[in-house]
């Protein structure tokens, strides 16, 4: 008998299925071995000491971001990284983008960033009264975008705010965001304006607020400024608001750099309202939502001047006597200067303008003024 049985076990087909079977053993063992020590790499720590931005292209398979992220210091232990995307069963939901992988970030932190599509997100800031020649060059300068931009788009289209966008969008995008933001805030701003407004349309309302826009910077004035436009046109009155002597010269440069000379005062330009009758033809900048605001519902008041208070905001008046007190107000704080004063200061008041209402009196002397805001270079000049 017991020979017997040592035949059977020396039987090929026992050996070798003895043999397959220590291989399976071994197999699960090693896999079980392999499976918690990949796990436990998973969920370890990872070597950088501080965050890091890797930028993974488009078309970039699970072999070529893991070689990516090795090479930046992120990961490294590439096998760990692609044994976990294929255990997770992410291999097609990895995505292409900027990230920021935290300090020692796991490798299973960096594949949920990858899979959930976890990008950097990029701020651009657009302050308000900016010509959209200005905005255009911001945009042009900013190396996180993408594209050329084909035409300058119409002056005060574009709604000043922060936007946000991932690397690599294009800047026509940018574009169309801004004018969708504009035309959106443009209709909410009109649907609430005052009925008595003697402007017409919403195109007029943004014209207007771009005036205010420019005048001042100081957030409780913009109604203020407004109400004087707002009774100037009501009065047959022009307007006389310096920034549109310079768009008229420079367009959508912005700025001339330097004081307004006389002679420009003096000269007629489309947008020149010391020269032309009411509203200019078009905005003079891209207004934000406050001047918007401001020009479709100004302050109640019989304000019909203002001029710098020497305090980097403006002294209103209903009258020209008034004015004309706020004036000597102003030279007294600023000393006699007039030897030294640009010719643009010492102005004699232009003829007064025809009147609906009780005769306006003529406008007064224009006075220099520290600017009230640091990024339009605004002119240094006022009513």
């Amino acid at each position: 008998m017991p020979t017997s049985r040592s035949k059977r076990a020396r039987h090929p087909f026992v050996v070798i299925g003895n043999a397959i079977i220590t291989l399976f053993v071994l197999a699960a063992i090693v896999a079980a071995a392999a499976l918690v020590i990949g796990k436990q790499r998973f969920d370890a720590p990872g070597p950088p000491a501080e965050d890091r931005v890797v930028n993974i292209p488009r078309g970039s398979g699970t072999h070529d971001i893991a070689d990516l992220l090795v090479r930046d210091g992120v990961i490294d232990q590439p096998w760990v990284f692609v044994g976990g995307v294929l255990a997770l069963k992410a291999r097609e939901d990895l995505k292409a983008g900027e990230y920021q992988f935290k300090a020692h970030a796991s490798i299973r932190d960096v594949v949920a960033t990858i899979v959930e599509g976890r990008v950097v997100a990029h701020q651009l800031t657009i302050p308000e009264g900016l010509t959209s020649e200005q905005i255009v060059a911001r945009l042009l300068d900013d190396d996180v975008l993408t594209g050329n931009i084909k035409e300058i788009p119409r002056e005060g289209s574009l709604l000043p705010d922060t936007y946000n966008f991932n690397r690599g969008v294009m800047r026509e995008q940018i574009i169309q965001r801004m004018q969708q933001a504009q035309q959106r805030m443009l209709k909410e701003v009109w649907d609430r304006h005052s009925p008595d407004l003697p402007i017409k349309t919403p195109e007029q309302l943004v014209v207007l607020a771009s005036l205010v826009e420019k005048e001042t910077g100081k957030p409780e004035e913009r109604t203020r400024v407004a109400a004087v436009f707002i009774n100037r046109l009501k009065q047959k009155m022009r307007l006389q608001s310096d920034p549109t002597i310079i768009y008229g010269l420079v367009g959508g440069k912005g700025t001339l750099g330097r004081p307004i000379m006389k002679s420009e005062i003096d000269q007629p330009t489309p947008y020149n309202t010391y020269q032309i009758d009411g509203l200019p033809p078009g905005p003079i900048a891209n207004p934000g939502r406050a001047s918007l605001e401001a020009a479709a519902n100004p302050a109640r008041t019989r304000e019909l001047y203002f001029v710098a208070d020497g305090t980097g905001g403006h002294a209103f008046a209903e009258t020209y006597e008034q004015h004309q007190k706020n004036v000597a107000r102003l030279r007294a704080m600023e000393g006699d200067q007039r030897d030294q004063a640009p010719a643009e200061t010492q102005l004699s008041p232009p003829p007064p303008q025809a009147v609906a209402a009780p005769a306006a009196a003529p406008t007064a002397p224009r006075q220099r003024r520290a600017p009230t805001r640091h990024n339009q270079n605004n002119p240094q000049t006022t009513h």
